[in-house]
């Protein structure tokens, strides 16, 4: 099941992605697609339902963030083992845990907005997911069970902010417009085992990440579980997972984006995500 948000920015409805890859109204059914949709009981009412007793969504909409409202957007660093080569940083022993601001999320096709004073704006293609259940301390098959869904993330990232402003990562991770997420959100039975997607982003028709998950250090139902035991989590919250090499400071020389450019990105099974670049 293909859940999904669409709409004008600040007045978004849930929707379902139907066989044929048509968009269906889900407004008589739930709220939005946010915490209490993702639940395993809401999800089990949205398989009974028809997707043709739905509405038809005309033409082309606007796609919004495939999750509302989470209360965490949490984000893996350095979890490709082939993506820490590239950086020449060693291959962490645990995960690397940093924050986006929530504040961050925006639609998987909106413009990426390039902060005043950025020099160094990057890309990271990401495999994500959403917590269906709430976990506290729970092992890793209850955190596997926990996982409601996946989709696409770009963890866009500011390196100067990030790297070179006094610590911590969050300062270039967090700005309007850098958790772009969609364009759904594939419910966790139909995506099935997610040891092998290929993942792939390009820049102005350039590709420059062509990697898969199977080079991934820690898996989504370890990183819940080892999340799970620093901070509870709720139904809704999002986490990222990390990104395959490509990026543009791993780059010789490095490559940053700019106003005008293009980006396009996507995970086998999860759609695809089209920005271009904008300034503040």
């Amino acid at each position: 099941m293909k859940l999904l948000r669409f709409g004008p920015n600040g007045q978004e409805k849930p929707g379902l992605l139907d066989a044929d890859g048509k968009i269906r109204d889900l407004t008589g059914v739930v709220a939005d697609i946010d915490g209490g949709t993702i639940t395993p009981e809401s999800l089990e009412r949205l398989r009974a339902i028809d997707p043709a007793s739905l509405p038809l969504v005309e033409g082309e909409p606007r796609l919004g963030a495939c999750v509302a409202r989470p209360g965490k957007f949490i984000c893996i660093g350095l979890n490709y083992a082939d993506h820490a080569a590239e950086t020449g940083a060693a291959i962490p022993d645990e995960p690397i845990l940093f924050m986006k601001a929530t504040s961050a999320l925006s639609g998987p096709n909106d413009p990426i907005v390039k902060p005043r004073d950025s020099t160094k704006l990057d890309w990271e293609v990401e495999l994500a997911f959403v917590v269906g259940t709430e976990c506290r301390y729970v092992d890793e098959a209850q955190a596997e069970a926990a996982i409601a869904g996946y989709f696409v993330c770009n963890d866009v990232s500011e390196r100067a902010f990030q790297l070179e402003r006094g610590g911590t990562w969050d300062k270039g991770k967090g700005c309007d417009s850098f958790g772009p997420i969609g364009p759904w959100l594939v419910t966790a039975d139909e995506v099935g085992d997610t040891s092998d997607l290929h993942m792939w982003l390009e820049v102005n028709g350039k590709r420059y990440q062509d990697g898969s998950t199977s080079t991934m250090i820690f898996r989504p139902g370890f990183i819940l579980s080892y999340l799970s035991r620093f901070m509870s989590l709720q139904p809704g919250d999002i986490v990222t997972t990390g990104t395959p090499p490509g990026v543009g400071l791993g780059q010789n020389p490095n490559v940053w984006l700019h106003k005008g450019d293009r980006i396009a990105l996507g995970i086998a099974g999860l759609g695809e995500q089209h920005q271009v670049v904008i300034e503040a």
